[in-house]
Formats: structure tokens, C-alpha cells, sequence
């Protein structure tokens, strides 16, 4: 009996362990390729906007960068260099 229970409990973790993991998101500007149009035109050619998103931590858009060796965040940046911000609220 003791067996089949740790069996049973065994299985259900496993199973438990594939299911998709949910976030609610707060609001549609810090979903994933969901960027202002005005943002889209100001953003330089060869950067992946389906995947730039606003970030609340410094109010700068980001962008995943797949690199030969790992994906990391990188800033969006304008045509100039510099990087696509929100203005600041004081």
C-alpha cells in the first residue's frame, strides 16, 4: 500500500512539473512585443521588436538579443544611439 501511495505521489509531481507556468500581466505595455508605434519608428533598424517590452524598473525598452552563446536583454535604441525611454514622472 505504502508503495502504490509514493508511486502515486511520485506521478502526480511529475506531472504537476509540466504544466505552464501563468502571469497575469498588469498592463499591455509590459507584454512582450507590445511597443507604441511612435517607439517603432524611432527604434534603428536590425533589432527584434516582437520581443521589446517597457521595463517598470528604469522605464527604458529592452529587447532579447540571440546571441552564438545565450539570449540576453539588451536596450532598444533609437537611430542615433541612444536608448528609447519614457519620459520620468518627478
Amino acid at each position: 500500500m505504502w508503495k502504490r501511495n509514493v508511486i502515486v505521489a511520485a506521478g502526480l509531481l511529475l506531472i504537476a512539473g509540466c504544466a505552464a507556468p501563468t502571469f497575469e500581466s498588469p498592463g499591455a505595455l509590459n507584454e512582450v512585443g507590445s511597443v507604441p508605434e511612435a517607439v517603432a519608428n524611432l527604434a534603428a533598424p536590425n533589432q527584434d521588436l516582437t520581443s521589446a517590452r517597457l521595463r517598470p524598473e528604469d522605464g527604458c525598452y529592452w529587447y532579447e538579443h540571440s546571441g552564438p552563446v545565450e539570449t540576453t536583454l539588451v536596450p532598444l535604441r533609437a537611430v542615433g544611439g541612444s536608448p528609447i525611454c519614457t519620459a520620468r514622472q518627478s
